[in-house]
């Protein structure tokens, strides 16, 4: 017999009555549902209502996600006899998630990305799928446009006695970059990652062709051990602040005042940029801290595991002891992060010290295309260029 599917809320489209009705026929037809899902993509999204199918036979099919307040992993029914599977539940507009399929069958289980789903993002792990809420659109400025100039990535690598090894910097220079002008500096942490997997160098072009983004040089720094080098660990400290920017400051044209220099990261590399601000005041006056991994315990150990250690011991003291670190610093979270309390509870400490706060959450989560999706505000909010210059 084929089960009732419901979709709470005002009426649904005429897509979405159509496969809610074929799937609680009773019984559902195999060959109706092929011919429906064969001329759309899925999940179906009406408002906030979304509906995700999976074919295949298999002894259960589960939908894994980061949405905090959900369980991780839901439960897919079958359309018995069919081998169609199907979940709804409700997704606020706006929303972008990640996800994928965990599908046993024969008594294996494997994880898979969403067949009937064309949208997929790209992270260090692989490739997942991704479902857009009513009313979320990728931000044009985050693709390439045939009308801007590019700018120049040079590899780098320099010596660092602070690392004890090689470090490697990819440096972004403006597609107008003239050795006469002196232009801010921007450190990016994770920098690999934020050029492969959230297209900051086609953002950084776009906006710089724009006006709304100063012309800048960024450096684009790639950790070896980012869960040491960033855990607030003043070796890495001392590589940025004590030869990195020297040797930068000797080699390109750079403005040397702190308001002219950012550091930027996301994760474990926002607080290493929250760490090095502090471990160097006055030497850095803009911050962008994106889904930053600010463990602290007010009350207990710290049971997030040994990796955190160190943070936790730096997000206390700072916390005890909140100072000003920079002139303006742009915070960002994901609202379905786990994160999301930590970072809404550093807010109020870093407005409290003087500092000029931003601060933005987003329907999405712990991933490079939310972090991509907040370079336009957090950057030109910190480094605006002429447009914004006019009319802010």
């Amino acid at each position: 017999m084929g089960q009732h599917v419901t979709i709470a809320g005002s009426p649904v489209s005429d897509d979405l009555q159509q496969l809610v009705a074929l799937l609680s026929a009773e019984p559902p037809s195999t060959e109706a549902l092929d011919r429906f899902v064969a001329t759309r993509s899925f999940p179906l999204v009406d408002g906030r209502r979304c509906l995700f199918v999976y074919r295949g036979e298999a002894e259960s099919v589960h939908l894994l996600h980061r949405i905090s307040w959900l369980p991780p992993r839901m439960a897919l029914t079958r359309a018995a006899p069919t081998p169609f599977w199907h979940l709804a539940f409700d997704l606020p507009e706006n929303s972008r998630v990640e996800y994928k399929f965990e599908v046993t069958s024969a008594g294996t289980t494997s994880v898979v990305e969403d067949p009937f789903n064309p949208h997929h993002a790209r992270d260090p792990f692989g490739t997942t799928s991704v479902v857009h809420g009513a009313g979320y659109a990728t931000p044009e400025w985050t693709l390439p446009d045939p009308e801007t100039r590019p700018g120049s990535l040079q590899e780098l690598v320099l010596p660092s006695r602070a690392l004890q090894r090689d470090a490697f910097v990819t440096l972004y220079r403006p597609a107008r970059y003239r050795r006469e002008r002196r232009y801010p500096l921007l450190v990016v942490h994770d920098g690999g990652d934020f050029l492969h997997y959230s297209g900051m160098k086609t953002v950084l072009d776009n906006l710089t062709h724009r006006l709304e983004l100063a012309e800048m040089v960024v450096a684009f720094t790639h950790p070896a051990d980012r869960l040491h080098e960033y855990a607030a660990d003043p070796r890495h400290a001392q590589f940025i602040a004590g030869e990195l920017l020297p040797w930068l400051a000797a080699h390109e044209s750079l403005r040397d005042e702190p308001a002219a220099r950012g550091l930027m990261g996301a994760s474990f590399g926002a607080v290493a940029s929250l760490a090095l601000a502090a471990s160097r005041p006055e030497t850095f006056g803009r911050l962008a801290l994106l889904s930053g991994s600010f463990a602290f315990t007010d009350i207990g150990p710290n049971h997030r595991g040994p990796v955190f250690d160190p943070i936790v011991r730096f997000m206390n003291a700072f916390r005890e002891r909140p100072t000003r670190v920079a002139d303006q610093v742009f915070v960002s979270c994901g609202a379905y992060e786990p994160l999301i309390y930590e970072n809404r509870s550093l807010i109020p400490l870093l407005i409290d010290t003087g500092m000029e706060v931003r601060y933005e959450e987003a329907r999405d989560g712990h991933n490079w295309e939310n972090w991509r999706d907040r370079l336009r505000d957090g950057l030109t909010w910190l480094f605006p260029g002429q447009l914004w210059m006019v009319y802010e």
